[in-house]
């Protein structure tokens, strides 16, 4: 078993091997409208304003924060992944093009390898791309660059509004299992399952001890507060695990992966272990 970022599993999935399938166990989760930056002098002002720009995106064209973001971008604000100008490559370092699974693009959107020894960072703060859509955070803005902004500088806003309007919050990696395992021995993945389900659920027992002690053990200043808020929100599981509770996540995800032109058009059934459909 592994856990990979949605975009790598699905590409599996578009090999002669197809060795994974997925459980619904989502071990990691961010809301993307804040993973796209901006040049300040690029002249980008809302979501809009990104068609015709250069536009750098981490890793490869679609990785994981890339489809959300791009999805986003054309159901929200009509922009389409061809109207922008993409070059893929590292964040604050250079890095070759990933070849360990299929990277394809549609043959009407321009993608570009970043030059050797250059990255993506250097080149938007440089003015050489006009925005960003990373899943990390650029090191020079974290230094305070003037030079590089958010796109949605309320970002919390933003995103808690797509979540309120939509359910989805954003999953980025899945736990997988080899395929030749679950049927060499069945009922492993719902042991699996279980575990994942049970860890959780310690995990959340501590958060909620948290609250308790005002989390003295992290000793963020006021994360009660922010406690609080996201369980106003969320209610009392923001990180639930099954087919019922992520289906509209997830289908959003193969829509936009398909969209996009990385995959065919997967459904979840064709995804998850069978045994684990009706979680």
């Amino acid at each position: 078993m592994a856990e990979l970022g949605l975009t790598y599993f699905l590409r599996t999935l578009d090999t002669e091997e197809r060795p994974f399938l997925a459980l619904p166990v989502f071990p990691a989760r961010v809301f993307r409208q804040s993973a796209i930056f901006v040049n300040t002098s690029a002249g980008i002002a809302r979501p809009e304003d990104l068609a015709g720009k250069r536009v750098g995106e981490f890793v490869m064209y679609g990785h994981d924060a890339g489809v959300w973001v791009k999805g986003i971008l054309q159901d929200e604000h009509g922009v389409r992944p061809e109207s922008i100008r993409w070059t893929v490559g590292g964040l604050d370092r250079p890095l070759a093009p990933i070849d360990y699974v299929p990277a394809r693009h549609p043959d009407d959107v321009d993608v570009r390898t970043a030059p050797d020894g250059v990255d993506l960072a250097t080149m938007l703060e440089a003015g050489e791309l006009d925005a960003l859509i990373s899943g990390n955070v650029p090191h020079a803005f974290l230094q305070g660059s003037p030079r590089i902004a958010r796109l949605f500088p309320n970002y919390r806003a933003v995103e808690e509004d797509y979540y309120r309007r939509t359910g989805i919050f954003q999953p980025a990696h899945v736990l997988v299992i080899r395929r030749e395992l679950v049927q060499q021995r069945p009922g492993i993945a719902r042991l699996v399952y279980d575990a994942c389900t049970a860890s959780k659920e310690q995990a959340l027992q501590r958060q909620a001890l948290g609250r308790v002690v005002n989390f003295a053990t992290e000793m963020l200043p006021w994360e009660n507060d922010l406690a609080d808020h996201d369980a106003a929100v969320f209610g009392d599981d923001p990180f639930a695990y099954g087919v019922a509770a992520n289906r509209t996540a997830l289908e959003a995800f193969l829509r936009y992966h398909h969209e996009q032109g990385l995959s065919r058009h997967f459904t979840a059934q064709d995804t998850i272990v069978p045994e684990l459909w009706e979680t």
